[in-house]
């Protein structure tokens, strides 16, 4: 089988194709790294020696150490190679001129999740437009996209964009970063001058395990393959009182509340056959974040086969815990992500449907039969809208 190689390890490789001259900034974080697990900034300043000038960081920070949710990087250097690195979660989120000043091009290289809520993709968008009105290109060097290619609704709606959704993706989407990049240029009309270097030998479905590729944490809360897995139907309790995980060892993969009984729980949600994931009750007891020291009852998610729907097994979870539990369960009030207005759980699941349905407090048992059109996506008017954009699928590989 031929080796999987990311845009770095091409443009590193130089075999068939390269960066172009010029000084270049670097959109990357700790995940940003080659074969050989080197980070990005340090292979590109040794093959491309005099050319890097300046460094970008995403949510989180270079290192990927801080938390989420409005918690901010500072604006640091990085020692070793003199560099700035100027942090695009801080008092901005989009490029300055100044920042840009003295660039040729920019260059992104960003491991994505494949959820519309993670907001790399987004930090992304915001360089773009300022490199478009610059006149400045833009190199995106494409990364797998590690939940393959299942997708999951809604689509965002229009009205409820915000940092963790600027353009009409599904919640859970089938594109690589690099796709996205030429999704957004054409359908939000950014007009940048942009370049995608494609994976090679990588084809839509592969899941993050067939790349052979370590799986190293984009943010702190997705440590393991396992919790990326889930994330893009637990990332929705954010928008609730119910803890997500964060402050556990365990981030996504398990959810809760003191209020709440685990084996009641997970009973329940056992009865109404859910296919591809098997629920554990527990009890945790968070660090930081909601609940903080106090312990909670609740369930573990442990996916089983690719049957597993993360987006609609945690719709179920949640509408059957608002059931069970209605005096105690609440939805979370803004600010959320820069937007001070719309419900947390709005922006997050892309429309105010969900809230208005579980508002209902009808029993799971009839919101299992409104769920599928909740997260139905038009999979054929999806395939339509993006096939401009799309480099590869499941059949055909990019090959080196």
């Amino acid at each position: 089988m031929a080796e999987q190689l990311t845009g770095l390890d091409r443009v590193v490789a130089r075999a068939d194709v390269a960066l172009p001259n010029g000084r270049f900034g670097l959109l990357a974080n700790q995940a940003s790294v080659d074969r050989q697990l080197r980070p990005a900034w340090e292979v590109l300043n040794a093959c491309y020696p005099g050319q890097l000038h300046a460094l970008f960081s995403p949510q989180h920070g270079l290192w990927s150490e801080q938390q989420a949710n409005m918690i901010e990087s500072p604006h640091t250097q990085l020692g070793d190679l003199q560099l700035v690195v100027h942090s695009l979660y801080s008092e901005t989120r989009r490029p300055s001129a100044q920042m840009l000043q003295g660039l040729d091009f920019l260059v992104i290289d960003l491991q994505d999740v494949g959820s519309r809520i993670y907001t790399f993709i987004w930090t992304m968008v915001h360089c773009m437009q300022a490199c478009a009105e610059l006149g400045l290109p833009v190199v995106v060097l494409d990364r797998p996209n590690p939940l393959a290619g299942t997708v999951e609704g809604p689509i965002l709606a229009r009205e409820f964009h915000s940092f963790v959704g600027l353009a009409p993706l599904p919640l859970k989407h089938d594109l690589t970063i690099g796709e996205v990049a030429k999704f957004v240029n054409q359908s939000l009309a950014i007009g940048a001058d942009l370049q995608v270097i494609p994976l090679a030998n990588w084809s839509r479905g592969q899941a993050w395990p067939e790349t052979r590729r370590v799986w190293i944490p984009t943010s702190p809360n997705l440590p393991s393959y396992h919790s990326l897995q889930v994330y893009p139907g637990q990332v929705l309790f954010e928008g609730t009182n119910v803890s997500e995980g964060r402050g556990t060892t365990c981030p996504f993969e398990i959810l809760g509340a003191p209020w709440i009984d685990g084996q009641v729980l997970a009973r329940c949600l056992d009865k109404l056959i859910i296919e591809g994931v098997t629920f554990r009750p527990i009890r945790f007891l968070p660090t930081f974040d909601k609940w903080q020291g106090n312990s909670c009852g609740g369930i573990f998610l442990h996916p089983t086969d690719n049957q597993f729907q993360a987006v609609r097994t945690s719709l179920i979870i949640m509408a059957l815990i608002a059931d069970l539990w209605p005096n105690h369960f609440q939805w979370l009030p803004p600010p959320y992500e820069y937007e001070h207005k719309l419900p947390p759980i709005d922006i997050l699941f892309g429309n105010d449907q969900l809230r208005t349905i579980i508002d209902q407090r009808s029993h799971p048992a009839s919101f299992l039969a409104t769920i599928d059109s909740l997260v139905s996506v038009g999979l054929e008017a999806w395939e339509t809208e993006s096939a401009k954009s799309r480099i590869y699928n499941a059949s055909r590989r990019v090959s080196a």
